[in-house]
């Protein structure tokens, strides 16, 4: 192979340009003896037919030799002249050497690549002068096929099977090799290429191959990439940092020289591992990120701020960051110069070390800053304004009016304008964010001091208020719901009072007449309408959380789907009623019958929000103390709960007003249609459980979910135990009223004897309750309150049952129940009162709860519940 390297390498080194010399050698076409073999077929095959058209003429008979033969004579007369005719225009030609297309043959044969063709045994069927010239080939018979040639190159043969294989598959394929030459030389590259001749027939199963010395190519290709090496190694350890950032954020190159500086390890780089955010600290990242793009505009801008090292410590660092954008306004891969302002140089320079604190306190201050022109227009700003404000800001317009809603903008305009005036002074603006969200900020504006105010007029300080109104808002509102509540716990308990002496006025009416009496029915509609005067006190009750609850362990699907029927027949056929359970539900401790108004208060609202028609779905799971954050429960505790859903498709609730919807006496409804009772309600009950209730709503779909307080038995059964002997404990006594009002059905004699002070401070009341215990039979000594009573029991001594109102001036139920059992421990005792008994039970002894009538309360009920605490 040592001459054909040679000659190979002479090829090469011809000067770029030149033309090369006619092949010495002609090239070797075997091709012109498969066309001469071709015509000699033809004429064959014709002088076979005349042959035997002659032998079929001796079997004719002679009498009909003469017609047939002149038959033959006319075809072959026919054929010949069509012939004539054919060659004459030039539809027939007559072969020869000369027919192979010429001009295309003498490209492929003074080609500069060897090219030679191989048919589907590998036989060489063509080769041109560059390829003989290439092998040294010394005859025709010396023409091999590449695989022959290079039959002794180790380094070549794996390539040259990939290439031949490729041929027998009919496919194209290309190869570099390297040749190796002797006479310490150096090597050559040639490029081999292999396709099929034809697609189809007998050309598809020849390949064509050429060869082609590259070898100065790869020199120049070589030179090119050491020089960028070179150009990448003075980047890498210039004195001056260097880095990349592509759109996404990713650092997609870093010089050495940053990566010593910054302690960052060259393997995360252009990977994704290393992001703008991990080099620069604090909010810094921000100023990087492009903003009002220009499509096919160069931007270049100096910026000064911390990088960070990968322990957090931080470096300044003067930057100067370009980047491009594209003819859409996509920014491109950005190009960023650093220059480290922290290096100790020897120098005292007080100067840069007082711009590095000053660059220091501007950029991690918490307040966004930014300098303005007389229109707003932002001329620079700090990290945290652009973070805040980038995505508001990023549209075009870099006018900071924009930031802020249009009610709000003349007066932040006002205030700029007043500033670019130099004047001072200016008092700061409240404004509401532009955004799918409600933010909030409040901007302090500043002239500055400086003769050129047409770039910079005034300095604005933004500090993002949002978290400050909401929970202002917040407390705004449980204050509003609180001091409502404690106004409609007073007016309850005061018409609790009113309702008392009603309802026993009515009670001794109904006795004095009968049923045939004119004025009976008069007396039982004043009844009737003082027990609807009496629900609706207990509804407010309810809201202020100060209602009687008697609370039980409950499975709320059992609650649920007894109450199923109910709330069917509630919200009509209309509306389609969906039940959904969840498995192993956690049991929960509320009242039995305050929590089915819950749910029928929030179904009967449901089926007024749908009156086309609808279906309200109730659905119960189990949420775990990890759980609750997917809920954005704001003010609800991380703990396990029950969670009860309550979803319909009406019309929704409109966001203006969802805040208020828990509010006693807010309805929107029509007059006369609701008393905006319902939902302050179920909020008052579900927080005199311990549990949580929220809504969302948009239209078509309503939910409000119900948080309860997961039951732990296990917990309960740990508390200390009562003493025996001691009274029961309020979560475990039975109402006594409602134990009074069942003796009173269940047993007609309701009389007694005995003994009975009775505390009340309302006198009609106290009255009217003497009256009525006195026509049992009973004794009764009244008092107006505690001192009172206390005077009437060392004036009258003991007595059986003391029948006592809670809240009483001078000295109130509580205060009385301890005095009277420091003297008189055997005395029994009833608390009435138009609260709820946890409004009083912290101020009652340890472990002694009375019996307690829950006000307004019928003459049977009190009458009931006497005798039931005398016996």
């Amino acid at each position: 192979m040592s001459t054909q390297d040679s000659a190979a390498q002479d090829s090469a080194a011809e000067p770029a340009g030149e033309t090369r010399a006619p092949a010495p050698r002609p090239a070797f076409d075997r091709t012109r003896q498969v066309a001469r073999s071709g015509g000699i077929g033809w004429v064959l095959l014709v002088a076979l037919l005349l042959i035997a058209a002659a032998g079929g003429m001796l079997l004719i008979p002679p009498e009909r030799a003469e017609l047939y033969i002149m038959a033959l004579l006319a075809v072959l007369a026919t054929v010949g002249v069509f012939s004539l005719f054919a060659l004459a225009s030039g539809i027939f030609r007559t072969s020869s050497k000369d027919d192979a297309p010429t001009a295309l043959k003498a490209v492929a044969d003074g080609a500069f690549d060897g090219i030679v063709v191989t048919d589907a045994g590998g036989r060489v069927v063509y080769a041109n002068a560059a390829y003989l010239e290439l092998i040294e080939a010394d005859g025709t018979q010396d023409v091999r096929p590449l695989e022959r040639v290079f039959i002794g190159e180790p380094e070549v043969s794996e390539a040259i099977y990939r290439l031949m294989k490729a041929a027998r598959e009919g496919r194209r394929h290309q190869e570099e090799v390297r040749i190796a030459s002797g006479n310490d030389a150096p090597g050559r590259w040639l490029r081999i290429r292999v396709r099929p001749l034809g697609a189809d027939g007998r050309d598809a199963r020849m390949a064509v191959w050429s060869v082609a010395d590259v070898t100065r190519d790869r020199d120049r290709q070589e030179n090119v990439f050491q020089d960028l090496q070179h150009a990448i190694d003075y980047l890498d350890h210039a004195p001056a940092g260097f880095f990349s950032v592509n759109g996404a954020g990713d650092v997609v190159y870093l010089n050495a020289t940053l990566a010593g500086w910054l302690d960052q390890d060259f393997a995360r780089v252009g990977s994704g591992g290393l992001t703008l955010t991990d080099i620069v600290a604090g909010d810094g990242a921000a100023l990087l990120i492009p903003r009002n793009p220009t499509p096919g505009e160069v931007r270049t801008e100096v910026v000064d701020l911390d990088l960070k090292t990968a322990m957090g410590r931080p470096v300044p660092v003067r930057l100067h960051h370009q980047i491009a954008f594209g003819a859409d306004g996509v920014p491109g891969v950005s190009r960023t110069l650093v220059l480290n302002r922290g290096r100790d140089d020897g120098t005292d320079d007080m100067q840069r070390a007082a711009e590095v604190r000053f660059m220091r306190f501007f950029h991690n201050t918490p307040m966004a800053i930014a300098t303005v022109d007389k229109f707003g227009r932002v001329a620079r700003n700090n990290p945290r304004f652009a973070r805040t404000f980038t995505d508001t800001m990023k549209d075009g317009n870099a006018s900071i009016l924009t930031l802020v809603a249009e009610r709000d903008r003349p007066a932040l305009e006002a205030a700029i304008q007043k500033a670019s005036e130099g004047q001072g002074d200016i008092p700061p603006v409240e404004a509401q964010l532009v955004g799918p969200s409600e933010r909030w900020a409040s901007f302090f504006v500043l002239a500055v001091e400086d003769e050129d105010r047409d770039r910079e007029a005034a300095i604005v300080y933004a500090l993002e208020t949002t978290a400050q109104r909401t929970l202002e808002n917040r407390i705004n509102q449980q204050q509003k719901m609180e001091s409502v509540g404690q106004l409609a716990g007073g007016i309850a308990h005061d018409f609790n009072n009113v309702l008392s002496a009603i309802m026993m006025a009515t009670d001794f009416l109904l006795n004095a007449h009968k049923p045939t009496d004119p004025s009976f029915q008069d007396i039982m509609q004043i009844k009737q309408n003082a027990n609807r005067a009496a629900a609706l006190v207990r509804q407010l009750l309810a809201f202020s959380r100060k209602q009687t609850l008697r609370p039980q362990v409950l499975d709320l699907s059992e609650t649920l789907s007894d109450l199923g029927m109910l709330l069917k027949r509630l919200i009509g056929e209309k509306v389609s009623l969906d039940v959904l359970h969840s498995r192993d539900l956690w049991p929960v401790k509320a009242d039995l019958s305050q929590l089915e108004q819950v749910v029928v208060n929030l179904a009967v609202n449901a089926r007024d929000a749908m009156p086309d028609g609808g279906k309200l779905t109730i659905c119960t799971s189990n949420v775990t103390a990890s759980e609750c954050i997917n809920y954005n429960a704001k003010g609800m505790p991380a703990a396990d709960y029950v969670l009860v859903e309550v979803s319909d498709t009406g019309t929704g609730i409109p966001q203006d007003i969802i805040e208020k919807i828990f509010e006693p006496f807010f309805s929107t409804k029509e007059v006369g249609k609701g008393t905006g009772l319902g939902l302050s309600t179920v909020y008052g009950i579900v927080k005199q459980t311990g549990g949580y209730v929220y809504v969302d709503s948009k239209p078509g779909n309503t939910t409000f979910r119900i948080f309860l307080p997961r039951h732990d038995a296990v917990a309960e059964d740990s508390l200390p135990k009562l003493a025996a002997g001691e009274a029961p404990a309020i979560a475990d006594a039975m109402s006594a009223a409602a134990r009074a009002e069942k003796a009173a059905t269940a047993n007609a004699d309701l009389t007694g004897q005995g003994r009975i002070l009775l505390v009340e401070d309302e006198e009609g009341l106290r009255a009217l309750n003497a009256r009525g215990l006195a026509s049992r039979g009973y004794t009764v000594l009244e008092a107006g309150n505690g001192v009172e009573a206390i005077e009437v029991l060392e004036q009258e001594g003991s007595v059986d049952l003391v029948v006592s109102d809670v809240v009483m001036p001078e000295m109130d139920g509580p205060a009385l129940l301890k005095e009277v059992r420091r003297r008189y421990p055997t005395v029994k005792f009833i608390f009435v009162s138009g609260y709820a008994e946890d409004a009083f039970a912290k101020s009652l002894p340890d472990g002694d709860m009375p019996a307690f009538l829950p006000k307004p309360f019928t003459l049977k009920q009190l009458v009931a519940t006497v005798k039931e605490s005398m016996s």
